[in-house]
């Protein structure tokens, strides 16, 4: 068994602005475009040919304010443009699946917002649409793009930890009214936009869990208001999730085993600290990176356009099968919680 290391390992990374240029489009003008439109013309080559919404103001004052040089009041007539490589999905939840569809089936390679769909099926049906065009397809999931990420991969894959029992992962926010996150109409609730990220990293570190508890709490809005679940593997390891929108908790991971402790300050899922602690006690070790928070998601742009430069259809760091498993586990804590999303025409 190896020794406590002397120092954590060092992110593998290559750096954003190396990526080859693509030409880029972007459906939907929200709040996460904008985040991923400015991070990824500050840090990388990649260029971004136009946008487009259902309103076609909205999408000419998002391309004014991002210096883009084209907009559109449809999806469609931007997934048909030639000048356009790469879509990246920024819509609402109950469009990604429509969204998705539209530019692989206009023969545009995809980035689709987290999560990829609203459920296993629609995200199995869009891996399974991009594998038949041979187009490149990937959840934007940006926290698995980042390079802390990348030393949690290389610690976890040399066994520094010894064997894993436990991870546990939380992530709360308070909303005030009116927010997009408590409108039932657009599957609303804390699992699809927070929960996603503690559930991928417990079945990322554990794997498939062969039984899932859950305990929801209603919203006074018709949506969830918070879940926890306890996620439990053949060997009977576990993980212990909880994600709410009442109010902010910690919102700090921990990954232990038997020879070390991995703990993840809040926010986790973004970039910041790590720290390894040995079993027992001991002198840590912390690994720093800036606490850039969302001006780090051009690290998940420059990781597409090297996929797309060499043939890739997906990306190793997080392939298309593990977000359609994330889901799964996901319908299934609704299942448990008697969480439902309603009928709409994206959702169909």
């Amino acid at each position: 068994m190896p020794d406590f290391p002397t120092a954590l390992p060092v992110a593998r990374t290559a750096d954003p602005m190396d990526a080859p240029a693509l030409r880029w489009g972007v459906l939907g003008t929200g709040w996460i475009a904008n985040r991923f439109v400015r991070s990824v013309q500050r840090h990388t080559r990649q260029r971004f040919m136009a946008v487009a919404s259902r309103d076609a103001a909205r999408a000419k004052d998002f391309a004014d304010r991002h210096g883009i040089p084209g907009f559109y009041g449809s999806y469609e007539d931007l997934v048909a443009a030639a000048d356009v490589d790469v879509v990246y999905v920024a819509t609402d939840h109950i469009a990604h699946l429509r969204c998705a569809r539209l530019a692989l089936e206009a023969g545009k390679h995809a980035l689709v917002e987290k999560p990829i769909g609203l459920d296993a099926g629609q995200a199995a049906e869009i891996a399974q649409l991009a594998s038949a065009r041979g187009l490149f397809c990937a959840e934007a999931l940006w926290t698995f793009f980042l390079p802390k990420f990348d030393v949690v991969r290389q610690i976890l894959d040399s066994g520094g930890l010894g064997e894993v029992h436990t991870v546990l992962a939380d992530l709360g926010e308070h909303f005030d009214p009116g927010h997009r996150i408590l409108r039932p109409e657009l599957a609303g609730g804390p699992l699809l936009d927070l929960g996603t990220y503690p559930v991928s990293l417990a079945t990322w570190v554990l794997g498939a869990p062969t039984g899932v508890q859950a305990l929801g709490q209603p919203h006074p809005a018709g949506v969830a208001g918070q879940t926890s679940a306890i996620l439990r593997d053949a060997q009977g390891n576990q993980a212990v999730v909880h994600t709410t929108l009442f109010c902010d908790t910690p919102t700090t991971a921990t990954i232990a085993g038997t020879r070390a402790t991995l703990s993840l300050p809040g926010p986790f899922y973004q970039p910041g600290d790590l720290v390894l602690t040995p079993a027992g006690g001991g002198t840590p070790l912390t690994s720093s990176e800036p606490r850039t928070a969302h001006d780090a998601l051009h690290f998940e742009a420059a990781e597409v356009a090297r996929c797309i430069a060499t043939g890739l259809r997906e990306t190793p760091l997080r392939p298309l099968r593990e977000s359609v498993f994330t889901l799964r586990v996901m319908d299934e804590i609704r299942r448990l919680c008697g969480i439902t999303f309603p009928a709409t025409p994206e959702n169909e």
